[in-house]
This record gives C-alpha cells, structure tokens and sequence, in this order.
C-alpha cells in the first residue's frame, strides 16, 4: 500500500481551512482509502451513499447529521444531492462544531451544485491516481507504461494491469456514465474514446473526429465534455498572447490516465510501447501530468502559433511566468521555437523536460530536468 503523505497534508491544510472540504475525482483513484485512512486520525463517521443502509439512515438529514459531532465523510454524494442544502444549513449555525469531508465521482452536476449552495463554504481538491512522487521514480516505466489507478499500478503483472483497465473501461461506459444521468450509448462512447486516443496531445478538432466517426461537431463535442468532466480527458487551453503572429485557438487533448491511453490503443507492454508510433506523444502526456501534479499551477495553457512556434505548458506562478517542453529524446537541444516562445510570452524560465538523470543549464534561461526529480523541479520553479 503506498501512503500518499501529500494529500494527507493538502486535506489537513484544507480542513483547518474550511467548514466542508470536496474531494474530486474519477472512481477507482483512491478517494476512499485517502479519506478512510484521514478518517481514522479525526474519528470521523463514515457514511457510503451508495450503500441504502447509509441512504436510510440519512432519510432525516438534518437530525442525523445534526447530532453527531467532529468530522462526517460523505462518500459519493452525488447520489444525494439534497443533502447540499442541508450542510449549508448546518455549517451556518452559529455554535457549528461539524465539519465535512465530500467525496465525489467526476460529475457536472456535482461540481455545478456544490459551487452553487456552498460557496465560500468549501475548498476543492482534485485526486488523481498515483504520481511520481507517491511511487518513486526507480517504477517511472512501469507508472507509464500502467497508469496510476491504484489496482493498476500495484497489479502483479502487467497483464493483470491490462485486464483491470479493460474492466475500468467498461465499467465506466455502462455504469458510471448512465449513472451521472448521461444517455449515450456505450459502444458509440467506445468508438469515440478509441479514436481520441489517436489524437491524444494534438489540437481538438471536431470536424475531422465527427468525419470519422459519422457524428456531427455538436456531437463529437458533447462526447468530449463528458469524458473532461469524469476526468478521463484534459482539455489543455490554449494561452493567448497580443502578438502579430497568428494563434492556435483550440485546446490541446491529453488522456489523464496514461493507462487507458494504452489500453485504447493497444499496447500490451512497454516493448509495444517503445515500439509504437504513438510513443513520443504518450510520453509527453505522462510527463505533463506528472508536471502538473507537481507544480500544481492554478491554471495552465500551452501556446502555439500558426507558424510553427509553440511550448507545450505555460503558466503563470508567483507572478513569474514559466514554460516547459516534453522531449522524448536523452539529449535534447535548445531550438528556435525555444527562443520565439521566450521572447513572445516574456517567459522567466523555460524547463526542458526529458528522460534523463541529470539537470543542466543550455542558457542563462533554459534548463534541462529530468522527469524523475519532480520535487526539485517544483521547489526551482516556487
């Protein structure tokens, strides 16, 4: 079992913080265990919202929840979103002494709801399956090559990981989906999903995706919203800049979990993988989440431009702006596209992220840093 000390930390941070804390993300991430094993520090009372034992002895809300003290989870509140109203009711009262940990499956309508009632009442955060930080970078291939839900990750074998995955997947298209209320057929979600996968780290683009599918634009988008809402998809925004040069507008698609990503496209192992086209464009939505869960920027973009100018992330943070390339390459170089990128956006620093050991500077603004010393890169850039 892998302690994952940071959320630990995040959610302790938050609870001090705010009367109700939402913990957000796909199923199977490890929401549960992270909130049980918060739990068992705080004597929280646990309630599962799937369970109708749980649903019955929350059929008086206010008068069951009203009664208890100190920390109450709330796990898959999505399957009781009347309960929203009656948290802000309790958390109101002037001798409140309540406090909630929500736990919810990637959802619209939750999100949606628990910003409407409560807001200013409670702080999000977003779980996502294991990192580099949690595994260790000496079980980066096997993170990559499996993804990190946590059953797939600690999977004896690969090919048990790539059985778990089949089964998510499934899952997901036939219950998790009509279960957030969503009607659309598992098999034409499939064959979307499958064909996003091809697309995985290039700019959206509806009409080419609904030419091929037989869907129209309007489609093909709806299907994609779903998918970025459940977590499945990141939708990586493009930052736009006042520049004479002409920019990309549409976001960038990357698949959360490299895992799936695999699955969809047929990759059995990581000879497959290496050996796979699409090897360099897995490898950079790995190593962009991997970013991303270590820097924890509060927005993030890539830029590009029609002339061929572009960095894959940028943000903005402590009021310094930062970009930062993914090369799949043991010695990469500095490039004209580098120097556009950092004149045009007035970039501080630029990273250049690649498999390697070792982190040099290329120029008194460019470093190169390797994947597997995520925590360095994120105190340079703090």
């Amino acid at each position: 079992m892998i302690i994952r000390e940071n959320y630990l930390e995040r959610l302790e941070t938050a609870m001090r913080r705010s009367p109700i804390v939402s913990l957000l993300g796909p199923r199977q991430c490890g929401k549960t265990t992270l909130a049980r094993a918060f739990g068992k520090t705080k004597d929280a009372v646990y309630f599962d919202l799937e369970s109708l034992v749980d649903q019955r002895r929350l059929q008086n809300p206010q008068l069951a929840l009203g009664s208890l003290s100190g920390m109450i989870i709330l796990d898959e509140i999505q399957f009781m979103p009347s309960l929203f109203n009656v948290l802000r009711v309790l958390v109101d009262r002037p001798d409140n002494e309540l406090s909630f940990l929500l736990l919810g499956s990637a959802s619209p309508h939750i999100i949606k709801t628990v910003s409407e009632t409560l807001a200013g009442r409670t702080e999000f955060i977003e779980l996502s399956g294991f990192g580099l930080i949690e595994t260790g970078t000496e079980n980066q291939d096997r993170l990559w090559l499996r993804g990190g839900f946590p059953r797939s990750y600690l999977a004896e074998t690969d090919e048990d990981s790539r059985v778990w995955r089949d089964d998510f997947i499934r899952t997901f298209l036939e219950r998790d989906i009509p279960q957030l209320g969503i009607t659309v057929p598992a098999a034409a979600m499939r064959r979307f999903w499958t064909m996003l996968a091809h697309f995985h780290g290039q700019v959206w683009n509806a009409s080419e995706l609904g030419r091929s599918l037989g869907l129209s634009d309007k489609t093909v988008r709806s299907y994609l919203d779903i998918l970025t809402a459940s977590f499945m998809i990141r939708q990586l925004q493009p930052w736009h800049e006042n520049t004479k040069k002409r920019q990309v507008k549409s976001p960038r698609i990357y698949f959360r979990d490299i895992g799936l990503l695999h699955n969809l496209l047929g990759i059995d192992g990581m000879p497959d993988l290496l050996g796979n086209p699409r090897c360099g464009a897995s490898w950079e939505g790995f190593a962009l989440e991997q970013t991303l869960l270590t820097v924890r920027p509060s927005e993030a973009y890539f830029w590009s431009t029609h002339s061929g100018a572009e960095v894959d992330l940028f943000f903005i943070k402590n009021g310094k702006r930062y970009g930062v390339e993914f090369k799949l390459n043991e010695a990469p170089k500095v490039t004209k596209s580098n120097r556009v990128v950092i004149k045009d956006l007035g970039l501080d620093h630029l990273w250049i992220i690649y498999p390697g050991t070792e982190n040099f500077p290329m120029e008194s603004n460019i470093t190169v840093w390797p994947i597997s010393v995520p925590l360095e890169l994120s105190r340079n850039i703090q």
